[in-house]
Parts: C-alpha cells; structure tokens; sequence
C-alpha cells in the first residue's frame, strides 16, 4: 500500500493506463484475428484493404509506445507474409 500522497496518485495514474494499454492491444488482437478469417475466407480483397487499417493500428500503438516499434514492424511483416501466401495457395 503506497505511504505518500505521490506514490498513491502514481498508482492511481498507473491502473489508468494500463486500462488503456490492455484496451488497445486486445483491439490489436481482434483486428488480427478479423484479418486471418479475411484469409481463410480467400477474400483477398477485403483482405488487402483491412491491411492499411491494422498497419495503422499498429503504427500508433507503437508510437504510443503500448508496444515496442520493433514487435510492431514483426507483426505487419507477419500479416503481409500471411497475405501473399494466401494469394499464392487461392
């Protein structure tokens, strides 16, 4: 339990943010999952235009820094990957 009035609105602004945090990475997850039933359901289409939403998802929640810019670059070259083979097998 936090002694000074400091450390308690710290904690305070804490749990906000990791709300907020835990709010956008599961948006994250629900887009990427949207987008792999895209692919399985040969709408290619669809597919590459749902794309450019996600990157830029991704985009901001790494300049929000809720995840590292690195991990985001992995997974929108993941996701392109998973595209192009989609193509390539339909």
């Amino acid at each position: 339990m936090p002694i000074t009035r400091s450390a308690t609105k710290r904690l305070r602004a804490d749990k906000k943010r990791q709300a907020r945090n835990k709010n956008v990475q599961s948006k994250l997850k629900t887009l990427v999952k949207e987008f792999q039933a895209l692919c399985d359901g040969k709408k290619l289409e669809d597919a590459t235009r749902f794309l450019k939403t996600i990157y830029a998802q991704f985009d901001h929640a790494a300049a929000k820094k809720i995840i590292h810019r690195n991990v985001a670059a992995r997974k929108k070259s993941r996701l392109q990957k998973q595209l192009l083979k989609a193509a390539k097998v339909g």
